[in-house]
């Protein structure tokens, strides 16, 4: 049950100092996370809990193994999800995208620092893995002006310093996404900047056991906020005055319900809107027995991406025979595809035996057959045959990788789009689909 709204109470009386996932019991947390709503959720069904100190140290092992292994001195990071790997830490995450102000630096010797938002150190005190808190990363051009490049000089001094303690006589130095002038001012320190989102995706890859634990109850979360989705485009839609905007709206205020985040995109279309795909959803009506396609990009509880797509019919009268027919194909698409799935497995030998889509749905496919999923969408990319680049992703998969296995079923010049897709976690003998909401049974021609 939720709880009413003027439930104020600062700590759950039925919890000790600690809850199930390690988080302190305290509504006064400065780490973001689950909502009481979420952890009952949850707990109804039957779903163990991450315990996030494991899941903490699991990723900076696996990052610091990485940089080792490389024989890099360190690895720096600008990437808001990296840093959000690193330190399981979050500020402003959407404007920092864009204003690129926290910086984090991973020593070989495991030494982990970050420079903060100033006046916001706080904000990865809980984590002991953290070492230090500083501030000055920020060296963007709105914030800085044009003595940029004097900031980035006592930036990269930090870095230099830092490093000949913690690495010394290492000048090879990974970076993922530098602005220009840190870019420079690191390569004037006598840096030898490598490739950091190789690292940091590979190292991404590969989920441990809490966060595979994690993923489980933001893809729960996920599939209970689409059934509020679902729910409401039933009811609503054949009122006639609903929109693309009002059905996508329920996603964002139920992932919100239960501690998620934020959507990355706003693929939500109805009825002819669907096609061409990767329009994004608007004012316009939806209309009783139409169409409607979606996206979720969601990035859900302790910031894991839920990302699945399905496809509803909405009204009284049965779907026409061409979009019941495009449906099953999609549906059949995905679960050929799914069956592949192993340990193992080269993506070159995956991508040759993929199946393939009728000649009528092939200019409009979707970008690819499959991609990886953690904390946004992630390494590997898996492309159909006509579209993979030779030696791009020659590697196997792995027992903790987990891929979106996915489907767009879009005739040219059609009305429709259908649009599925699936998250599918790699095991040690095969594989799980870890997505159980259903397809629409009027589409599969069921109703």
């Amino acid at each position: 049950m939720d709880r009413h709204f003027r439930d104020t109470r600062k700590i759950d009386p039925t919890k000790g100092a600690l809850l199930g996932d390690t988080s302190p019991n305290d509504d006064d947390r400065i780490v973001i996370g689950p909502t009481r709503l979420a952890y009952a959720e949850w707990a109804e069904a039957g779903l163990t809990l991450p315990n996030l100190e494991n899941m903490r140290h699991y990723r900076w092992e696996r990052l610091t193994k990485h940089i080792t292994d490389r024989g890099y001195a360190g690895l720096l990071m600008f990437d808001p999800l990296n840093i959000r790997y690193a330190t399981d830490s979050t500020n402003m995450q959407l404007w920092n995208t864009h204003n690129p102000f926290r910086a984090v630096l991973l020593c070989a010797d495991g030494y982990m620092l970050i420079w903060d938002y100033k006046n916001s150190p706080f904000l990865t005190k809980f984590n002991p893995l953290v070492r230090e808190q500083r501030a000055g990363a920020d060296l963007f051009y709105f914030d800085r002006g044009d003595k940029v490049d004097v900031a980035a000089d006592v930036f990269s001094n930090e870095v230099r310093v830092l490093l000949q303690e913690h690495a010394p006589g290492n000048m090879r130095l990974a970076v993922d996404k530098p602005m220009v002038h840190g870019l420079r001012a690191l390569e004037a320190q006598g840096f030898t900047i490598m490739d950091g989102e190789e690292v940091t995706e590979k190292s991404r890859s590969v989920k441990g056991a809490d966060e595979i634990l994690a993923m489980r109850c933001a893809s729960h979360s996920c599939e209970m906020a689409l059934a509020h989705m679902e729910r409401f485009a039933h009811t609503n839609v054949p009122l006639g005055h609903t929109s693309e905007d009002d059905v996508w709206a329920v996603l964002h205020a139920e992932n919100i319900r239960r501690g998620g985040e934020w959507i990355e995109t706003r693929l939500l279309t109805s009825g002819k809107r669907t096609n061409p795909w990767f329009q994004e959803c608007g004012q316009r009506i939806t209309q009783n027995n139409e169409i409607i396609s979606f996206d979720t990009d969601l990035i859900g509880s302790y910031g894991i991406c839920v990302d699945v797509s399905r496809s509803w019919w909405i009204g009284d009268d049965m779907p026409p025979a061409d979009m019941v027919y495009a449906m099953q194909h999609a549906h059949e698409h995905i679960m050929t595809n799914m069956a592949l799935l192993k340990p193992g497995l080269m993506i070159p030998d995956l991508i040759a035996q993929c199946h393939v889509l009728d000649p009528q749905f092939q200019k409009q496919k979707y970008g690819c057959l499959m991609h990886g999923v953690g904390l946004c969408d992630e390494w590997p990319l898996v492309s159909y045959p006509d579209k993979a680049v030779k030696g791009a992703f020659d590697y196997p998969l792995e027992p903790g990788m987990v891929l979106c296995v996915e489907a767009l079923v879009s005739p040219e010049g059609g009305d429709f789009s259908i649009k599925l897709e699936d998250q599918v976690l790699i095991t040690e003998d095969g594989h799980e689909n870890l997505t159980k909401y259903p397809f629409d049974y009027a589409l599969m021609g069921r109703a």
